[in-house]
């Protein structure tokens, strides 16, 4: 009996995969992670799909990791990772031999995404989920302040946000401009914040709620 008479194997495969694959994004695991998962899928494709389509197939899936790869690197609005989602799905499920494999690999991509989230539990973690890109230059010219003694008499304090905090952003407390995060939610710009905690130079906000 071939691994193509298999069905559940196919969930196995694409499941595993995936979750090392988008582990290795989330986590500091040497590249291990990658090894694995990339022959998992390799296994899967060449194990139930056309050979005519395996390679138009693996490309479409890898695609869909590379625009999960830039959305947490650069972009961090969610587009392109919802895109990529949809890519690695369309890859496994749309060109698979028949609708058993097909809906067997996109609950696969599906849980294995889900379950890459517990490497987060038990690996240390990359930064470039809490990387941040802001748009304006930070200088004390523009009135901006990232160092300050003071920051902790900044504590029940009122503001509003400059910028969308996500999680990280601008915010203006008084007349001077701050570099702030929320607790690992976004915060819309021109919102009404106040200042929860300073942890050193680290101010921590929540919405006002009126």
């Amino acid at each position: 009996m071939g691994l193509s008479s298999l069905y559940w194997v196919s969930f196995l495969f694409i499941g595993f995969g995936t979750m090392f694959l988008l582990g290795e994004l989330l986590v500091k695991a040497k590249g291990l992670f990658a090894i694995l998962g990339i022959s998992l899928i390799t296994l899967y494709f060449y194990a139930y799909l056309d050979p005519s389509m395996i390679i138009t197939m693996m490309i479409l899936y890898f695609l869909g990791i590379l625009l999960i790869f830039i959305d947490g690197e650069f972009v961090n609005d969610g587009t392109l990772a919802c895109i990529g989602i949809i890519l690695m799905i369309i890859s496994v499920g749309v060109s698979s031999p028949n609708w058993v494999i097909g809906l067997y690999a996109i609950i696969g991509v599906v849980i294995g995404a889900a379950c890459s989230l517990l490497w987060l539990k038990v690996l240390p973690k990359r930064n470039m989920w809490t990387k941040i890109a802001l748009l304006d230059r930070l200088t004390d010219e523009q009135g901006y302040t990232t160092m300050n003694t003071d920051y902790k008499e900044l504590v029940g304090k009122t503001g509003v946000t400059l910028s969308n905090l996500r999680p990280v952003g601008t915010v203006k407390i008084g007349e001077t401009h701050y570099s702030a995060q929320s607790d690992g939610y976004w915060i819309e710009k021109g919102t009404d914040i106040v200042v929860k905690q300073v942890d050193g130079t680290r101010i921590l906000v929540d919405v006002l709620k009126k």
